[in-house]
């Protein structure tokens, strides 16, 4: 700082990772002008290559996208992607810093993300990957079958269509059965592993038989911090099961999510299509009064 006070100068922080990104923010809101460096393509770290964090469980993406957003659209924030420290001189408060950027061969003032420069690129790297694994298909009953074959019919396409009729039979079934898998991989004419990785990493597939109503308690921060574990501890013991688990009836499935969208009804209880916020221990009967009904008195009514 100057003798008046005034903040002078520039700050360097090297990483662009989460703490780096953050730091920036920090600094560039206290007025500083901040140049961030990162060996890197890009910004972001390797926070998003995990799944959940601590203490939360909140998914990596949720805290790290709005500082991605924040530190790329910050005037005061200079960032320097694929770039390396090579020398640092000076003492505190007056460094001098070299630094050696990489060639990227696109003007990054033109790019548009067309991906152009990568399908004309002279250099390309083939990966070497394993044949798939060949196995005999499952047997499936003629109702399934026939299902099967009318949602591929209706769904002309490649890989793309995959997610909308992995959607389309967990409507129908609630869960994602190893014989309709296996069957529409074969229609399909796609590797059944990759139909497995898109049904395996998605919440909202289940490859376990699920009841048929669905009780999902939103535990993101919001959520958690406003009593959420006792309305899963609640609905465990009036539903005689764990979270995770279903009824011996196949009725009820008791699940947890990460984070349904409203923070502001937390905490939150989702059952089918249907939101419930502000939701505590002694409204969970209530919530459950519309659904337990016996099997007899279902018939009865229809």
């Amino acid at each position: 700082m100057s003798d008046n006070g005034d903040k002078i100068g520039a700050v360097m922080v090297v990483g662009g990772g989460i703490g780096g990104m953050q730091a920036s923010l920090d600094l560039a809101a206290s007025g500083f002008k901040v140049v961030l460096v990162d060996r890197s393509p890009a910004i972001g770290g390797v926070m998003a290559q995990l799944d959940k964090t601590f203490p939360t469980n909140d998914c990596a993406m949720c805290t790290l996208a709005p500082r991605l957003v924040d530190a790329g659209q910050e005037i005061n924030i200079r960032k320097l992607t694929y770039s390396e420290i090579e020398g640092v001189e000076g003492s505190a408060g007056h460094f001098n810093v070299r630094v050696r950027k990489k060639p990227r061969y696109v003007d990054p003032l033109k790019c548009t993300g067309c991906s152009l420069c990568v399908q004309n690129c002279l250099v390309h790297n083939d990966a070497y990957l394993e044949a798939p694994l060949k196995l005999p298909p499952l047997e499936i009953d003629p109702d399934k079958n026939a299902f099967v074959e009318r949602l591929v019919a209706e769904y002309e396409g490649g890989d793309e269509t995959l997610i909308p009729i992995l959607q389309d039979i967990t409507e129908e079934l609630n869960w994602l059965p190893p014989e309709v898998l296996s069957r529409l991989a074969e229609l399909k004419r796609v590797p059944l592993e990759r139909v497995m990785r898109i049904a395996s990493f998605y919440k909202a597939f289940s490859l376990e038989p699920r009841g048929k109503y669905i009780f999902t308690v939103c535990m993101g921060t919001a959520c958690h911090v406003r009593g959420a574990p006792r309305i899963v501890d609640r609905l465990a013991r009036e539903l005689g099961i764990n979270e995770g688990e279903t009824t011996p009836d196949m009725r009820f499935t008791l699940e947890t999510v990460r984070c349904v969208g409203c923070c502001g009804l937390a905490p939150v209880v989702k059952t089918g299509d249907e939101f419930h916020g502000g939701v505590d221990c002694s409204k969970v009967p209530k919530l459950l009064e519309p659904y337990s009904k016996t099997r007899e008195e279902e018939l009865a009514v229809h």
